[in-house]
């Protein structure tokens, strides 16, 4: 049997078990959810006309620069822009970036393994934006950090510090750089997934009900289903498409609403570009949401299409583009934190106290090395 009927094989096996004959409607888990089943009428056109609303886009990036089973060095990055109308809003009050360093080690007490992060900002302008280290304290079988049934990897925690990061960054947005009605958004959901990372996002919401700003989430990628276990968004791109939606731009409201404590926002579908036929999810925090007309919430996804023009990625919002293209962390920036740490550990005499460490993880990346000859 050649490689190209095995294909033909694999092909056929999936296209019988994705069946779109039943679209289901959107399905959510939990008890903290309430969807709501597919409806025409749930689709709303983006005339495009947008807002005076300021909207300020954060994201964050992070990338281990030298890790073993025990401890785990990262660079962590936060960023934010500001557009109006289409423009760049170039003054700010505060740093655009920020930049810090992680250090997760192990610890053992109370019997268990735990994971303990400290924080080193690369100006001292940056602290004021951090986290509590107090609060990256995690144990290592915590349900919120594990995976499955296995202890938390220590590379996966440390990670968590970029992600508080990026709520407590958004307070100070909110404080310092918006206004009434102006909007904030996250890239990601509102979901909070780690223990104490509530703390930061409800940080987050008290400050912009206090001063009237919107705070929303979009993100990249979803993994929702429906309950014929089609996905989301594959589903509503059909749905819409047995029922004549012929808008260029849309968005569809709602899909649902999430009120448990660790995720509180009313759930959409934009497809914010009529030069693509993506859609994503975009969250609004839910207290603000209810309390939002139909017609404003059609400002916001109207403000957020007119920035999603950019022919690089049409659909996609700009500013979190940009947003992402300045935290990232480069595989050739990470390199060169890389060398210059190991060198610095070699001058104080203690690297052999560190490669035993880093030897016990190492392994897969010397054989992608020799693959690579």
């Amino acid at each position: 049997m050649s490689l190209a009927d095995v294909l033909d094989r694999v092909i056929e096996n999936l296209d019988r078990f994705v069946n779109e004959a039943d679209l289901g409607d959107p399905f959510f888990s939990g008890s903290g959810y309430v969807a709501y089943p597919f409806s025409v009428e749930n689709f709303r056109e983006i005339k495009g006309t947008g807002s005076e609303r300021k909207m300020a886009f954060v994201d964050g990036g992070n990338q281990e620069i030298v890790g073993a089973p025990n401890f785990s060095i990262q660079i962590n990055r936060v960023f934010f822009n500001i557009f109006q109308n289409k423009k760049r809003v170039f003054e700010s009050v505060m740093p655009r970036r920020i930049e810090f360093f992680s250090v997760t080690f192990s610890n053992f007490r109370q019997s268990e393994i735990y994971y303990d992060t400290s924080i080193f900002p690369v100006s001292e302008e940056f602290e004021n934006y951090l986290p509590d280290t107090r609060d990256l304290s995690f144990s290592s079988m915590d349900r919120s950090v594990m995976q499955g049934n296995l202890r938390a990897d220590i590379a996966t925690v440390s990670s968590i510090a970029r992600r508080f990061a990026e709520w407590e960054f958004a307070k100070h947005v909110i404080e310092n750089e918006l206004e009434e009605k102006d909007v904030i958004v996250m890239d990601g959901t509102l979901q909070t997934a780690f223990t104490n990372e509530s703390k930061y996002s409800k940080a987050v919401y008290e400050l912009a009900k206090k001063k009237g700003v919107i705070v929303t989430g979009l993100t990249k990628t979803c993994g929702l289903f429906t309950t014929t276990g089609l996905s989301l968004l594959g589903a509503a791109r059909k749905f819409a498409k047995n029922n004549n939606i012929i808008y260029p731009m849309w968005y569809y409201y709602p899909v649902a609403e999430a009120f448990s404590p660790v995720h509180e926002a009313v759930i959409l579908l934009v497809k914010l570009n009529p030069m693509t036929e993506r859609i994503f999810r975009f969250e609004i925090y839910r207290e603000q949401a209810k309390k939002l007309s139909i017609e404003e919430i059609g400002e916001i996804v109207e403000s957020l299409s007119n920035n999603s023009a950019d022919i690089t990625f049409p659909g996609y919002p700009y500013g979190l583009i940009d947003a992402d293209s300045n935290a990232r962390v480069r595989s050739d920036e990470m390199q060169r934190y890389k060398y210059a740490l190991l060198s610095a550990i070699s001058k104080k005499g203690i690297w052999g106290k560190f490669a035993r460490h880093i030897q016990a993880k190492d392994a897969h990346d010397k054989l992608n090395q020799l693959t690579h000859w």
